[in-house]
């Protein structure tokens, strides 16, 4: 079995830059709430700041679709070779 490295990219993508979006909606509406995990963000991704304003939370959304969707191709690409690498071998 091989992964679709477009489709996984875009799976892994959404579904990080949609983790950061909820959250940081979440966080402009009750402060207190995914703090921690939006500092966390904001110290990787640079020019990111947490729950400040609407602006920042679509910066954060978009750091986090591109780069989940750059994980999920070196998971996919990693899967795909190492699957290959195996296989053979065991036939």
């Amino acid at each position: 079995m091989r992964f679709n490295l477009t489709a996984l990219s875009l799976t892994v993508g959404l579904f990080w830059g949609g983790s950061i979006l909820i959250v940081a909606l979440a966080n402009l509406i009750w402060p207190d709430y995914g703090q921690a995990f939006l500092d966390l963000a904001a110290s990787i991704y640079p020019g990111y700041r947490a729950g400040t304003t609407i602006g920042q939370v679509i910066i954060g959304t978009l750091y986090g679709f591109v780069d989940g969707a750059i994980g999920g191709a070196l998971f996919g690409w990693f899967y795909n070779l190492l699957s290959r690498q195996f296989s053979a071998k065991a036939a």
